[in-house]
């Protein structure tokens, strides 16, 4: 039966993450946030991702105090954020009891929604954030990483939704970080998992493909509840939909969003002149279709540019793109999301400009074959793993019960300089950033 789909606005987010290196600031924010709060939402995604780190970082700001300051005006529509499970913000495991104790603080200081995933769709490494966002009385929202491989289809995603149910999730995302989604694919998904499983199910597709907006439809169609999209000035490209084309083009079927169109037209123009002021962070970049074959995401593919260009070997970058479908294929077809993207990305760039493959190992691909980030969605083989590691033995357990716990200590470590529970944990996050922000901020 058609009903009304809802709709969950990312430009406070991964909208600017996508197009703007993560920059907007929260001055940026807070003059539209009482009418963003009016549109009528589902949810409005306003923190985690690159976030956190982009604002002890780059932007001099204490990124607790932007989720309190958004949430003082926002008030009806819930917060969300995204976690990468046991990486929390960060790009490794952490232990459980910095995993509590952050998911407890996020919901203390305003979110209402936590979207969690696992970059190797290892449900191991979701079990203890979805428990604590549980027990802190916030909507705990289970992610399916998609991508596409041998090793990956209907039945696995189907398998992994079951076990998302069985966690205790409250609603599942389907992600699509590259936009490799096709439309026949997401009515094919979406239809088994509403059939199945009768929990809420939201779309997050981004536009690099060029596919999301048709892949909505079809989806919708087949029954997804919810979709993630970003005003048109921080939309398609490696974002989302746009937020007005996708209202107009529901308005005119069964499943309208009930969202006023004039309204969000009029708020965009304040968007607009936030990329415009911030405009030295804008990437300039269209759709690209070679996502396809090359299945590496937007934000991928400017970090191995970037990369390429301080090595003044700009001339391999296709050799490069070529590279990273034979490093994921030998680590038996891992997502390419963070921090998967990063791990492949770097290790790709190594190989080809030392001309010499795995002469130079990074640390983070040898903990991957040790098994240090979860289970390889695929197999790897024997041969390749000696390669790697040698004759060390991969593990078997969940990697996180191999973490002591380390709150304590680092709050000890750090007491001079914070003020409270959440500077200790910005600080377990991202040690260095978080120093330079405590000493200007204390003077």
């Amino acid at each position: 039966m058609a009903k009304q789909v809802k709709i969950t606005e990312t430009v406070l987010r991964d909208g600017h993450q996508s197009l703007m290196a993560t920059r907007m600031r929260t001055e940026d924010m807070l003059p539209v946030a009482a009418e963003l709060d009016e549109v009528g939402y589902a949810s409005l995604e306003v923190w985690g991702g690159a976030t956190f780190d982009s604002c002890l970082r780059f932007l001099n700001e204490d990124p607790w105090e932007r989720l309190r300051s958004l949430k003082k005006v926002i008030k009806k529509t819930p917060l969300q954020m995204l976690l990468r499970g046991q990486n929390l913000l960060g790009y490794r495991h952490y232990p459980d009891d910095v995993v509590e104790r952050f998911v407890k603080k996020s919901v203390e200081n305003g979110i209402d929604i936590i979207r969690i995933f696992d970059a190797l769709n290892d449900v191991r490494n979701l079990e203890v954030a979805i428990r604590a966002t549980k027990e802190a009385g916030a909507h705990a929202q289970g992610c399916i990483v998609y991508t596409t491989s041998p090793v990956h289809d209907i039945s696995m995603y189907l398998e992994l939704a079951h076990k998302l149910k069985d966690m205790g999730v409250d609603s599942i995302c389907i992600k699509d970080m590259a936009g490799l989604l096709t439309p026949q694919v997401a009515y094919e998904l979406v239809s088994r998992i509403k059939k199945e499983i009768d929990l809420p199910l939201q779309l997050h597709c981004h536009y690099t493909s060029g596919l999301a907006a048709v892949t909505y439809m079809k989806a919708i169609e087949a029954g997804v509840d919810i979709i993630d999209t970003a005003f048109s000035s921080f939309a398609l490209s490696t974002s989302q939909p746009a937020t007005e084309t996708m209202v107009a083009i529901l308005a005119e079927t069964e499943y309208d969003t009930g969202i006023d169109l004039e309204k969000v037209s009029m708020l965009n123009r304040h968007f607009k002149d936030v990329k415009k002021k911030r405009e030295e962070f804008v990437a300039v970049s269209g759709i690209d279709p070679e996502v396809l074959v090359y299945q590496i995401p937007g934000g991928m593919l400017s970090n191995l540019r970037n990369a390429l260009r301080q090595q003044k070997m700009l001339d391999k970058y296709e050799e490069v793109l070529k590279e990273v479908p034979r490093i994921r294929e030998e680590l038996g077809y891992p997502p390419l999301v963070t921090p998967m993207s990063q791990i492949v990305g770097t290790q790709a760039v190594f190989n080809v400009i030392t001309g010499k493959r795995y002469q130079v190992k990074s640390k983070e691909i040898k903990d991957y074959v040790k098994g240090l980030y979860g289970k390889s969605p695929g197999p790897i083989s024997e041969e390749f793993r000696k390669q790697i590691i040698g004759d060390e033995e991969p593990i078997t357990c969940r990697p996180a019960d191999l973490l002591s716990p380390i709150y304590e200590k680092k709050a000890e470590e750090i007491k001079d300089l914070a003020r409270s529970e959440e500077d200790v944990l910005s600080y377990i996050l991202f040690p260095e950033p978080a120093l330079n922000f405590f000493k200007k901020r204390n003077g």
